[in-house]
């Protein structure tokens, strides 16, 4: 769509965009921002328009239509509660104790040494499941490696994780 064109469509569904919006309970500034992010959709998306499928009214408004749900959608959700002991953690829990601390970060370096000692392959697995909150799928495909694979070095890297990690903690 040329611009002169989309200026012409602006022009005509704009404002019965907006009507609409006002109909179905959007307040002014919002109406007004949701009715930019349909005119953006329909500039944006212009050649996706097929008039053997619908008339141009009936594609904007189905543009309207999906960004009304999202927006009421969004209005619904509630706001979370900074209050919210989740959010704010327990106020009554205590600082760790010196040696709890101490035995954290014993465990924390424990924990580091036992990851660099597994083989490349393996420690890439762990730190792409554990560190980087991909999934197995996901490594696969990235890496080209069979799923397979990357769930028996998980396997064998977790295994090795917890034989030197319980090991030293012996000690």
């Amino acid at each position: 769509m040329d611009r002169a064109a989309f200026e012409g469509v602006f022009a005509d569904y704009a404002p019965r965009v907006r009507a609409y919006f006002l109909r179905h309970g959007l307040n002014r500034s919002l109406a007004d921002e949701v009715v930019q992010e349909v005119m953006l959709t329909v500039w944006r998306e212009s050649e996706r328009f097929d008039p053997a499928k619908g008339s141009l009214s009936t594609w904007v408004f189905t543009i309207a239509r999906n960004r009304l749900i999202d927006s009421v959608r969004r209005q619904k959700r509630p706001e979370p509660d900074p209050t919210d002991p989740c959010w704010s953690g327990d106020p009554d829990a205590r600082p760790p104790s010196p040696e709890a601390a101490a035995a954290a970060a014993s465990r924390a370096r424990n924990v580091q040494r036992a990851l660099l000692s597994l083989p490349p392959e393996q420690r890439r697995v762990v730190e792409a499941l554990y560190f980087e909150g991909q999934t197995m799928s996901e490594l696969s495909a990235a890496s080209g490696v069979p799923l397979g694979t990357i769930k028996t070095r998980a396997r064998l890297a977790l295994r090795a994780l917890r034989g030197n990690v319980e090991g030293e903690t012996e000690e």
